[in-house]
This record gives C-alpha cells, sequence and structure tokens, in this order.
C-alpha cells in the first residue's frame, strides 16, 4: 500500500474524455478497478462499449470470479470475504445498464489508449 493513480481514456467517433484521480493509501488492484469504474459511472446513458484494461485481476474478476463471489454473499471459494468488495460491488453496479465487451490489453506495450491511461494515472498521483 501506498499512493496510486488511476486514469480513463475516452473514445466516441471525434470525441475524447480524460479522467484521473489517485488516493494516498491504496494498491494497484484498488486503482484498476477505480479505473473501471469511473469509466462507466460517467456514462450518462446506457451504452453498447468495449472497455480495454491492463488488469487480469480486473478482468479475471468480471468474467471468471464475480458471479460466484455474489452467490456466495462475496465470500471466495475458501469462505473468505472478497478482496476489495467495496470496489467490485461498486463495479457491479456500475455495469448493470451497460452492455460491455471487456477485453485484455499487454500493458506498456505501445496500445495508445493504454499509454493514455497510464500517462494519466501518473497524473492522479501527481495531483495528491
Amino acid at each position: 500500500p501506498g499512493p496510486g493513480g488511476w486514469g480513463v481514456w475516452l473514445k466516441y467517433a471525434d470525441t475524447e474524455k480524460v479522467l484521473y484521480g489517485g488516493e494516498q493509501e491504496t494498491t494497484n488492484n484498488r486503482m484498476e478497478l477505480m479505473a473501471a469504474i469511473q469509466a462507466l459511472e460517467i456514462l450518462k446513458y446506457p451504452c453498447s462499449i468495449k472497455l480495454h484494461s491492463d488488469s487480469k485481476y480486473v478482468l479475471q474478476g468480471i468474467t471468471e470470479w464475480m458471479a460466484n463471489w455474489k452467490k456466495r454473499g462475496w465470500k471466495t471459494a475458501a469462505k473468505k470475504p472478497v478482496k476489495n468488495e467495496d470496489l467490485w460491488r461498486r463495479l457491479d453496479e456500475a455495469m448493470q445498464k451497460h452492455t460491455i465487451n471487456w477485453t485484455w490489453v499487454k500493458g506498456h506495450s505501445g496500445n495508445v489508449g493504454n499509454e493514455k491511461a497510464d500517462q494519466l494515472a501518473n497524473q492522479g498521483i501527481d495531483s495528491l
């Protein structure tokens, strides 16, 4: 734990919007979750979107783990509380009105959107 930032680069046709923020005491996984949450919460209307993330934690949480966590009352298979449950619940709520194609991208590999989001996350840290 320590300072961390999150960044979001939204693009629709010729329109772009950037979002960023940070926290003094956090983890990389919490910041990855915050990026996805902020990207979805800023959308004013139900949308069909492609959401790119370099976080396997977020992608696996959404596509593999969340349904079972919810069935078990937000507990893991080992009956332990889900880490970052507050943010997973918030992400679950933010997802409900949208159709989302979750896509993993390799971080620091030249993907334009990922590089922009990384720069924004650094701005989030700098803004603390």
